[in-house]
């Protein structure tokens, strides 16, 4: 975990202990390719080094087989189900462009990072195969929206409104071979693990409006959501490599303490001057009693610096 994702887990655990709640730990690993051996057992590593714990959800790398479901690899026949519900309701369908086909598609600028598919294969091919061999390369699918505007409550950024046709348009849900991609997977388990609220970096605002029409087709209910602000670099950007290794096994090593992280994690947040160590309950003391800021906060170089990273 680096800083930001461990910040966030903080707040989300607060968060369910101030709403007397059962925290889930689920294991996302639907890409399997891109995991570095080790990476799980760091988790368990990283989140037990700031005090965190949770109700529901393996406690250990060994205990992973006990709660199957909440690993996403294990649901794939879950999310293949689903899809086939979709495709048999009209509402995905096999879409064989490519990144660039859809950049050149672009008749005016979108929300940063966000490419708004114009519809191409909407009703193009009888089916995969026919789009498959058509292109030369496996075709991916992709949700029909509809059109209007999505609307939700979130609970710290208040109401939020936007219509998906105007800078997303139709959204992939599962790439070639039908793998179900973030979007659908995320929808899937939080339905079926009876999620109630769903806390994230408010960096994923823009795809609860997908998850929405994905929950409305499917005659779900949606769980709440609280959106929490990022962590950026000095370039405005989200924190990356480029900014230094911020990996909480990093800071470990360089010999900083539990007590020194929250206390940097709280001056991020607003709620202290300086990074001077915090120990877990006067953290938790920080967040019952001041306001949680919108906006992102910023990882100076000096910071980054006196902390060796």
């Amino acid at each position: 975990m680096h800083f930001g994702n461990a910040r966030s887990f903080l707040l989300t655990w607060f968060r369910c202990r101030q709403q007397k709640g059962s925290l889930t730990l689920r294991i996302e690993d639907l890409h399997l390719a891109r995991i570095k051996p080790g990476a799980m057992e760091q988790i368990f590593d990283d989140l037990r080094f700031l005090g965190i714990t949770w109700e529901e959800g393996p406690q250990s790398i060994e205990e992973l087989p006990t709660h199957p479901h909440l690993v996403q690899s294990n649901n794939v026949h879950r999310y293949e189900e689903i899809l086939q519900e979709l495709h048999q309701a009209g509402r995905i369908y096999p879409c064989s462009c490519t990144r660039k086909e859809v950049e050149m598609a672009q008749s005016a600028p979108h929300q940063e990072g966000e490419l708004r598919y114009p519809g191409t294969c909407r009703g193009r091919w009888k089916d995969e195969a026919e789009a498959t061999q058509a292109k030369g390369h496996p075709a991916a699918w992709r949700f029909r929206i509809q059109g209007g505007t999505t609307h939700f409550v979130d609970h710290l950024h208040g109401t939020q409104s936007s219509s998906l046709e105007a800078w997303s348009g139709d959204f992939v849900v599962a790439t070639e071979g039908r793998q179900a991609g973030y979007q659908l997977a995320v929808v899937v388990d939080d339905h079926d693990q009876g999620i109630t609220e769903v806390v994230r970096g408010d960096d994923l605002l823009p795809s609860t409006h997908r998850q929405i029409q994905i929950y409305e087709a499917l005659g779900w209910e949606p769980p709440t959501t609280f959106h929490l602000p990022l962590v950026i670099g000095p370039d405005g950007k989200r924190l990356a490599k480029r900014h230094g290794d911020w990996k909480l096994s990093t800071l470990r090593q360089g010999g900083h303490s539990r007590e020194a992280v929250l206390g940097l994690m709280a001056q991020t947040l607003g709620w202290t001057q300086g990074a001077s160590p915090l120990s877990l309950d006067a953290m938790e003391d920080l967040y019952l009693h001041q306001p949680l800021k919108r906006e992102a906060s910023v990882l100076s170089v000096e910071t980054a610096q006196r902390f060796g990273v």
